[in-house]
Order: structure tokens, then C-alpha cells, then sequence
């Protein structure tokens, strides 16, 4: 039995039922298919699966699997699309969608702004295989216009960057690409599945990586591209199940209860990102304080406009560099020093040495990622132990 199609739910109860399917046992808590084949009863049968399988019968774990896709129409009926596919991680779908939808001779334009591994996709990977490439300031809106032309097949971004947090005006850029005939991916980690607004504004696909909010317990990789079912079903599909990048039931599974909670733990993150920000704001160890919905952001306007949240990560620039931030990191009690965000865990990162460390210093100062900034990703303690716990760092500055 499944309720996949059940689609006037908000998303508190599509995260909690959407997609369900039951054996014949009944089981309350969804079950977990740990299978690398399917059993047919005929040869004929096998036959007729191989030539056209339906919505509930599969052939190799790596094309398909009940947990899956059990995960896959809970995570689309979260997300407002028809169909979803998962991931082994977030950037297996990244690499999924942008492989999936481009060939040599294609241009794509992508916000600047990026977490290093999808820059690392874009210029290295699809620029080997002569995809040309165009990155724009993702504030800019006549940077879009003047980047995306007549040829352009694919438009990249990142809603909210990581770890700048600039806030691109997605209606606007969904516009232009598709005015040119565009397809539009949107990186999503950031906005969460609970606060999503990429589909609302006409996205063609939603990116994300499970291990982030969905998961947002630090313990499995995971990732989704989520849109129509003609895209999904159609070049995503072929392209990930023939390369490996499938998630594995167990991941699926785990995220798939993780969804259950996800909705209350997220809200409370961004309800203490949001309380941190207004701390943090103006303080005299800072040179700066970025939170999408506190005021002092520069985009904050749209921002607001998009989303009534920013999300679970602020960044701060310390003053005084790289020392002064290892002072401050290394003087953290409660927030975990690392280079994952959205756990339940708060995690203080430094970009210039961990996540963004590979990159050209030229590269890094047109970013914004100096040798000053943090990243805070807020997790679900006391946020008044987790203000305390901030001031102590500041105070070691």
C-alpha cells in the first residue's frame, strides 16, 4: 500500500507519512529492504520488468528499491515536485544533475559563490569535457542577464552560499535562464526542505544534501535531486543508476525517520541562529556578522522576501586573522569544531583551512572566505549556553 500521491498534506505530515508503503505484515515503523536483486516469478515476468517496469517493482538496488523510494516520495511531497531521486550523497546529486543535463559544447552559467566541491564539478570535471563555463557574481543581477545567452543550457547556484551566505534573487535569475530556454539547478543545503522556496520560484531542479537538515544528526551520507518526473525519471535516472551513484537502503531508511523530526529540530535551529545573530551583531571582536534575516545582511531585503527563515548557519568574521580565529575556535566548550553543518551538534568551521582550503588565495578573496572568517552551524542545545559559549571564544580573541 502506498500513500505517495497523497498531496494536499502540509509538510509537518508529509514528512511523517508521505510515501509510505507497507508490506504485508503492516508494519507501523517502514521497513528497510536490504537487497541487491528482485526475485520474478517467470522467466516472462522478468521479461516484461527489463522491458517496462511499474511505479512499485523493481530490478537492481542501484536502479530502485522499496525503502528508497519510499524516501524519495516522502522527500518530493516535502518539496512540491513530482518525483525525486536519491543519492549516495550530496554531491552525487550535484555531479547527478549537472553531468545528467550537459555535453561537450554546452555553456553553463553558476553563481561565484560555491562550496569547493561543486566548484571543483563545475570548472574541473565539466570544463575537462569541454563544457564552458561561466561564473557570475550571484548578487548581481546584471551579471545574470549579461552571463546567460541564447546557448546557455544549464544555470547553477547556490540559494544561500556556502559559507558567505549571499542570497541570490532566485525569482529573478529562474526568469532570464528560462527566457533563454535554461534549465535551472538550485543547491539547496542551505535554505533547508523546511524553509524551501526553490520550487515555489520556478527551479527545474532542487538539489540537496541529505546528510545536511535530513539527516541532521551526523550520522549518514545522503543526497536527492528532486523535480519533474519527465527530468527525474527520464536523464537523472539513467545517468545515476548507470554510474553508481544510488543512495543505499540503510541511508535511505535512516533518513526517512530523520524526516519525521526534521521539521521541529530545524525550526528550533533557525529560531537560535536567528537569537545568535542579534548577540552577535555589532560586537567589537567582529568585523562582521551575516545571517540572511537579520537586518544588518546585505541581501536582506530579498531575503526576506524569499523565506520567512535564514536557516540554521550564520558566519562571523573575526578580527585579527587566522590566529585570532584559532584562539577563538580553540577556546569553544560546546560548539564542535568540524567541517559539516546542520547537525544537532553545533559546528564552528574555518573555510580558509578546511572546506575552501584548496582553493587559490586569489580565488578565496574574490569569495569573501579570508582567513577571519567562521562558519556557525546551529544545532539544537540551550541557545543561551550556546551565547555563553561564543562569548568565551570572543573573549580568548
Amino acid at each position: 500500500m502506498t500513500n505517495a500521491n497523497k498531496c494536499n498534506w502540509n509538510k509537518r505530515t508529509a514528512a511523517v507519512h508521505g510515501g509510505t508503503r507497507r508490506s504485508q505484515y503492516g508494519e507501523v515503523s517502514e521497513a528497510m529492504f536490504l537487497t541487491q536483486a528482485f526475485v520474478y516469478d517467470t522467466a516472462e515476468a522478468a521479461e516484461q520488468r527489463f522491458i517496462k517496469s511499474g511505479p512499485d517493482e523493481f530490478i537492481y538496488a542501484r536502479y530502485g528499491n522499496p525503502t528508497n523510494r519510499m524516501f524519495e516520495d516522502r522527500l518530493a511531497a516535502l518539496e512540491g515536485t513530482e518525483d525525486a531521486f536519491a543519492c549516495a550523497s550530496g554531491m552525487a546529486a550535484v555531479n547527478g544533475a549537472l553531468m545528467a543535463l550537459t555535453k561537450a559544447g554546452d555553456h553553463v552559467v553558476s553563481s561565484r559563490a560555491l562550496f569547493g566541491s561543486c566548484l571543483y564539478v563545475l570548472e574541473d570535471i565539466l570544463g575537462r569535457f569541454g563544457v564552458e563555463i561561466t561564473l557570475v557574481d550571484g548578487t548581481d543581477n546584471a551579471a545574470w542577464e549579461a552571463a546567460i545567452r541564447e546557448d546557455t543550457s544549464v544555470v547553477f547556484l547556490e540559494a544561500i552560499s556556502n559559507p558567505t551566505l549571499e542570497v541570490i534573487d532566485l525569482a529573478h535569475v529562474v526568469k532570464l535562464a528560462h527566457a533563454k530556454g535554461a534549465l535551472v539547478v538550485v543547491d539547496n543545503a542551505m535554505p533547508t526542505p523546511v524553509f524551501s522556496y526553490a520550487t515555489r520560484l520556478g527551479a527545474d531542479l532542487v538539489v540537496y544534501s541529505t546528510t545536511k537538515h535530513v539527516d541532521g544528526q551526523g550520522r549518514m551520507l545522503g543526497g536527492a535531486i528532486c523535480g519533474s518526473r519527465e527530468l527525474i525519471r527520464g536523464p537523472i535516472e539513467t545517468y545515476v543508476k548507470h554510474t553508481g551513484g544510488a543512495i543505499n537502503p540503510f541511508a535511505a531508511w535512516t533518513h526517512l525517520k530523520a524526516l519525521e523530526t526534521m521539521d521541529l529540530r530545524v525550526r528550533t535551529q533557525a529560531e537560535s541562529a536567528m537569537q545568535i545573530a542579534e548577540a552577535l551583531a555589532g560586537h567589537d571582536k567582529l568585523s562582521d556578522m551575516r545571517y540572511p534575516q537579520h537586518p544588518s545582511h546585505p541581501e536582506h531585503a530579498i531575503a526576506m522576501q524569499q523565506s520567512p527563515s535564514g536557516g540554521t548557519v550564520l558566519a562571523i568574521e573575526v578580527k585579527g586573522g587566522k590566529d585570532a580565529c584559532f584562539r577563538f575556535l580553540n577556546a569553544l566548550e560546546i560548539f564542535t569544531i568540524s567541517n559539516n553543518f546542520a547537525d544537532s551538534k553545533s559546528i564552528a568551521t574555518h573555510p580558509a583551512t578546511t572546506t575552501h582550503q584548496r582553493l587559490p588565495q586569489e580565488q578565496k578573496d574574490t569569495l569573501g572566505i579570508s582567513d577571519g572568517l567562521v562558519r556557525l552551524s546551529i544545532g539544537l542545545e540551550d541557545v543561551e549556553d550556546l551565547i555563553r559559549d561564543l562569548e568565551r571564544g570572543l573573549n580568548a580573541v
